[in-house]
């Protein structure tokens, strides 16, 4: 349930005319480079498909996009009549980059772009997407489990669990002050070499839950360390400060407390969750027979 809105425009009412206009703007990076490309199609004719779907120029003005697309992603423009099976991970990944690039659009949907590539390559196409966002205007919707990646990218974070989001908030004020005991948990998930930003490891219990078949109430209750009778029962409403949204019981209780501060909320919130897990830790080593 929901809609999905682009430029103040309803995307699933508009007709199929409108849509296809529409689509031109909006495109996709795909998170397997070596699976989102056609082995049976040249990269001239990979990049070439979306301009004559979308009827963009004429032949030597869709080579010039062409050229022009791959060079801004570090490709030269004598690979157009070479096979996605000769070029390497980052270079395929490259070669997709490009074929979104060359219609021209404002908004790139990128699925993992960087999850399939070797480590090595990574901060190299991170860098790329950084730069053609400053140069070109674009705005992207990064979709990745690498929180630090998520932190150097992103000016806006939502936090999803289950298919919901529990979180969103400006990226440096998430990452400074996270509300939702899920976000913390994730945040004390990642290793830092500054001992300012470490945090103590959330283990959460038990697995994730089908998606098909979500727990009531809040979904994250089941493992919750906070959870309350509450949070089975009733879907916690979102609870907006300064742009800071949060869907939980608990915090928008500690929010109210502290009269809407996010900073001394997300304090208390810190010292809840480490306080109950240290509580959980004790009553695990008091019933454990001893040897």
């Amino acid at each position: 349930a929901g809609s999905v809105h682009f430029d103040g425009l309803d995307v699933l009412a508009q007709s199929p005319r409108a849509l296809r206009a529409m689509r031109r703007r909006m495109q996709i990076v795909f998170q397997d480079p070596y699976g989102s490309l056609n082995p049976r199609l040249s990269v001239r004719s990979i990049l070439e498909e979306g301009l004559i779907v979308h009827r963009m120029g004429n032949a030597a003005e869709r080579l010039h996009r062409m050229t022009t697309a791959l060079d801004r992603t570090g490709m030269q423009a004598g690979c157009l009549d070479r096979y996605p099976h000769e070029f390497s991970g980052g270079q395929r990944q490259r070669i997709a980059i490009a074929r979104a690039l060359v219609l021209e659009p404002d908004f790139l949907v990128l699925d993992e772009p960087i999850s399939a590539l070797d480590v090595s390559i990574q901060a190299q196409v991170v860098n790329l997407l950084v730069t053609l966002r400053e140069d070109l205007g674009l705005t992207y919707l990064f979709i990745s489990h690498d929180l630090s990646v998520i932190e150097y990218v992103s000016d806006h974070v939502a936090v999803m669990y289950l298919g919901r989001i529990v979180e969103q908030s400006p990226a440096e004020r998430l990452y400074a002050e996270p509300l939702h005991p899920y976000t913390l948990a994730l945040f004390s998930a990642v290793p830092s070499i500054d001992p300012a930003r470490r945090r103590g490891r959330i283990v959460l219990p038990g697995d994730v839950p089908s998606p098909s078949r979500p727990p009531s109430g809040c979904r994250f209750h089941p493992r919750c360390p906070l959870a309350e009778t509450i949070c089975r029962d009733i879907d916690p409403p979102g609870v907006t400060v300064d742009g800071h949204l949060v869907h939980c019981h608990v915090a928008a209780r500690e929010l109210d407390r502290a009269g809407g501060n996010a900073s001394s909320a997300a304090l208390r919130m810190a010292e809840l969750v480490a306080k109950t897990l240290d509580k959980s830790s004790s009553e695990d080593s008091l019933a454990s027979p001893s040897h």
